[in-house]
């Protein structure tokens, strides 16, 4: 019977600014210095060697579907389904419609619902603890975990038992769900033994669920079925209805289904679980230096304690520091008090409503083909650095306010320019007129890595008249 990994990737990750933006959030960064692999990718491969264990579903917003795309491809994954919503609308939603497509090509497979920014240090424990869940699951119960508390979090929601939580209970009825509760009810919640975090993280089988949600939302599972019929394939993901799914109500799964059913039951979870939900969250759970320091990239430092140091390019030099989290990016430079990083989700509200494009557009744009880099710009010029994946093509296009000039400094570029095509290789170069159509292919098997210069009235990525595409974007 298949076990079939629900992966939800639809967040922008906002408390980890400035290196998590909308554009590209926390969940495709890699912010581990001893994995080479991303969040949404070790959410995947951290389930290695489970039985049965099937490709995953993934449900993520149209902006970020190349990345994921990108980021499946690079761990050689070929997802069961990459869903589209066209809005958000939680997790209930999200999950019906990947319950209803699952059953497509399966004959009414386990989900695993998996958020896709989660870290899991015991990755031997975090198995077990599905295994052992199976049994219920597979029974008819729709399973959740509970995080085993190591102290009165305000962070996290609660989920209340009704049996006292022991190692020899492998799983107990919910008795209630609890929001982030005060610091002095959460220490009572410690104390009395029938309180675990809320993880986020279910086991049920689809026709379970969907049973339930009909029961509870009839609308939502209505307005879901809808949503898949009028769908459509398009490449590799599968784009929801966006006229009917408006409409569908935005409930969390928590609310919709597992406060009111009858078969709902917790699994305790005690793997070194985090949500990294703040530069604090991922201080506390990464290894760390003899002074209690996290230091990631060009980073010099002196009688500094307790403190998050980050550099993604420039040099950091740190002195007589004590209790910070500093962030340097290409665009912006975070310095704040670690255990006020929970606060920085008010500094990217004051950047939307100013308009600031730092708020939520990162510097690396993905697309179908491979990632554009913005180096630096001016008022009518532009700098990028392209990066073009093996045997990809950007589209046939002209632009009418700008010209183009590109400097090869990896691989080999074919470039065609009004029907002429020609081959640059390292170092070699070529201009591209207003108005010429013209097309970028990489026919090879390394990557090609290219500089482009831009210059015209007007930059915008919406100059862009396409005639050929390999990824239907006409």
């Amino acid at each position: 019977m298949d076990l079939i990994p629900v992966i939800l990737s639809g967040g922008s990750g906002s408390r980890l600014w400035p290196l998590s933006r909308a554009s590209y959030p926390k969940q495709y960064l890699n912010l581990d210095d001893n994995n080479d692999f991303s969040l949404l990718q070790n959410t995947y491969l951290r389930l290695n060697e489970i039985n049965n264990l099937a490709a995953p579903i993934i449900i993520c917003n149209e902006d970020q579907r190349f990345i994921v795309a990108e980021q499946m491809r690079e761990i050689n994954v070929r997802p069961n389904s990459i869903i589209l919503e066209p809005v958000g609308r939680n997790t209930a939603p999200a999950i019906a419609l990947a319950a209803i497509k699952s059953l497509e090509k399966n004959d009414d497979p386990t989900l695993l619902i998996l958020s896709s920014d989660h870290k899991i240090a015991d990755e031997v424990s975090f198995k077990n603890a599905i295994e052992n869940s199976l049994v219920f699951s597979n029974n008819g119960s729709l399973v959740t975990f509970g995080i085993k508390p190591t102290g009165p979090e305000t962070g996290y929601g609660y989920i209340e038992t009704y049996c006292e939580i022991s190692d020899q209970i492998p799983s107990t009825r919910i008795k209630k769900f609890i929001e982030k509760p005060s610091f002095d009810k959460a220490k009572t919640f410690i104390e009395d033994n029938h309180h675990l975090w809320n993880s986020g993280i279910f086991l049920f089988k689809a026709s379970t669920i969907l049973k339930e949600l009909k029961k509870y939302e009839p609308d939502l599972i209505k307005t879901c079925e809808e949503s898949i019929k009028k769908g459509l394939v398009d490449l590799d993901f599968f784009r929801v209805d966006k006229e009917t799914f408006v409409n569908c109500p935005s409930i969390a799964i928590d609310v919709a289904v597992m406060e009111k059913t009858d078969l709902g039951f917790v699994s305790p979870l005690d793997a070194g679980w985090s949500d990294i939900g703040s530069w604090q969250s991922l201080w506390s759970v990464s290894d760390k230096d003899k002074n209690g320091n996290l230091i990631s990239g060009n980073i010099i430092v002196d009688n500094v304690k307790n403190s998050y140091l980050r550099s993604e390019g420039r040099l950091i030099a740190g002195i007589g520091l004590e209790n910070l989290v500093v962030v340097e990016t290409m665009d912006a430079l975070l310095v704040a008090d670690l255990n006020k990083s929970q606060s920085i989700k008010q500094i990217v509200t004051q950047l939307h409503s100013k308009g600031q494009p730092e708020g939520s557009i990162h510097k690396t744009v993905f697309r179908p083909w491979g990632s554009y880099l913005s180096l630096a710009e001016g008022s009518h010029w532009q700098v990028k650095k392209i990066t073009v994946n093996p045997e990809c093509s950007l589209s046939l296009q002209l632009h009418k306010h700008r010209t183009e000039h590109w400097i090869v400094v990896s691989g080999t570029a074919q470039v065609e320019i009004d029907g002429k095509v020609s081959s640059l290789s390292k170092n070699e170069s070529t201009y591209i007129p207003l108005e010429s159509k013209h097309r970028l292919s990489n026919k090879g098997k390394e990557t090609l890595v290219l500089i482009e210069v831009q210059s015209g009235s007007y930059l915008g990525e919406d100059d862009i008249i396409r005639f050929e595409d390999n990824y239907g974007r006409i």
